[in-house]
């Protein structure tokens, strides 16, 4: 089958490295379509929580297929977050089709478009990095737990559920923070002059619509791929929300995997190059 042909794609929050990713069905989103810019804005892979012992096949699958568009044609630009803060010391490197940058503007359209992770916005992170990684880590386990919880309840027919949604919806001060996050990234880009703001981090899609003094800006959430499994995509100068259902099973309609002339390209080379800073 052929692939959709997309002028931008913007991912975030896919925590390669860790139990919670949904490496499999970020591979088969990948595999289906043809973008001519891919922007990674932030927590590709998570350093934080990386492990040598821990990066299974699905995972590497997934850095092939990243690549392979490099190699093929699409722009790739990756946006430094806090889970993969370590590369920010190189960042406005670039190597052919890879781009490594904290922030990005783009015109698309005559539209100003601006993407960074959104991290900056989290005074946890700015203030107490070593809490947030802690939390990082119960994160991790909860979405393990939750892993668990899903396998029983499907088998009695519940089908699925997400703990960490659950929580972070009956938290008040999570909702509050979401709610000032989107606020505080909307504000700025009225103040800068941009069309679009376009963030990730906190692991919620949006799409919405800001007016003020008769002018516009969009806000947009790129997601995750943990629990939600979401995308923005942009073509014919629309952006649109991909969410990946579990339920359709694409993978079967596309060609086996053709990255096997990069399958040199081991877990012990992933490693050494997005941990070795930490050594």
């Amino acid at each position: 089958m052929l692939k959709r042909n997309v002028d931008v794609v913007v991912l975030s929050d896919v925590h390669l490295g860790t139990y919670g990713c949904q490496a499999t069905e970020l591979h088969t989103y990948l595999k289906s379509i043809n973008p001519s810019i891919l922007v990674l804005n932030g927590d590709i892979i998570d350093g934080w929580q990386f492990k040598k012992y821990y990066f299974p096949e699905a995972h590497m699958k997934v850095v092939r297929r990243l690549m392979k568009m490099m190699m093929d044609g699409t722009e790739v630009y990756y946006l430094t977050g806090n889970h993969d803060e370590m590369l920010r010391r190189f960042t406005d490197l670039q190597a052919g089709n890879f781009h490594l940058l904290n922030k990005l503007l783009l015109d698309l359209d005559g539209k100003k478009v601006w993407l960074f992770h959104g991290d900056v916005f989290d005074i946890t992170m700015r203030y107490s990095k070593f809490i947030a990684k802690m939390g990082g880590m119960g994160y991790d386990l909860l979405i393990l737990l939750n892993s668990l919880v899903n396998k029983i309840s499907i088998k009695f027919g519940k089908g699925k559920l997400s703990l960490s949604k659950r929580i972070k919806d009956s938290v008040k001060s999570a909702v509050k923070f979401i709610s000032d996050f989107e606020a505080t990234a909307t504000d700025l880009a009225f103040e800068y002059g941009y069309d679009t703001v376009i963030c990730g981090h906190i692991h919620r899609p949006a799409v919405t619509e800001h007016h003020r003094n008769g002018k516009t800006v969009l806000y947009l959430n790129s997601g995750d791929w943990i629990e939600n499994m979401t995308a923005l995509e942009y073509y014919k100068g629309e952006w649109s929300l991909y969410q990946h259902l579990e339920s359709v099973q694409l993978e079967n309609q596309y060609e086996a995997d053709d990255t096997s002339d990069l399958n040199l390209y081991s877990r012990d080379d992933v490693f050494k190059e997005f941990m070795f800073s930490n050594a």
